[in-house]
């Protein structure tokens, strides 16, 4: 197969020329990766930023079991609530407290302080013992 010096276009080109029609053609187009607002790089960025967010010493992460418990026993947190069991687990983690239970409103938590995870969670009216076993520590929020 005979080929012309044909040259291809890269695929930033082929970017620019579908996503930007109306940029003028200088001739001395950039070969480089595009960096607007959704560029791959961008993108990343943001993913990061919201994980580094949720990685920060304020917030708490659920276990997939406790997302379980809250799904089956249909709990459903208010942002005031989120904020409170973060606080809650603030105030435990400066008291030295390892796993904590932490009371929001008739919701019970169990946290593991250090790794800032909810382990489990529940409606204090289900349980009807009210016996906490595992920690080391309790805040009410």
């Amino acid at each position: 197969m005979i080929m012309d010096d044909q040259r291809f276009m890269s695929i930033g080109q082929v970017q620019d020329q579908y996503l930007n029609p109306n940029t003028p053609k200088t001739g001395k187009e950039n070969n480089s990766l595009p960096v607007g607002a959704n560029s791959f790089a961008s993108v990343l960025n943001k993913v990061k930023e919201a994980s580094d967010i949720n990685n920060s010493e304020e917030t708490v992460r659920f276990s997939k079991h406790a997302l379980n418990r809250l799904s089956m026993r249909n709990i459903e947190l208010t942002g005031e609530q989120m904020e409170r069991l973060s606080r809650g687990k603030i105030e435990a983690g400066e008291k030295g407290i390892k796993d904590s239970l932490i009371l929001v409103d008739q919701l019970a938590f169990i946290v593991n302080v250090p790794s800032s995870t909810v382990v489990t969670a529940m409606d204090q009216t289900e349980n009807k013992s009210n016996v906490f076993t595992n920690i080391d520590g309790a805040v009410i929020a």
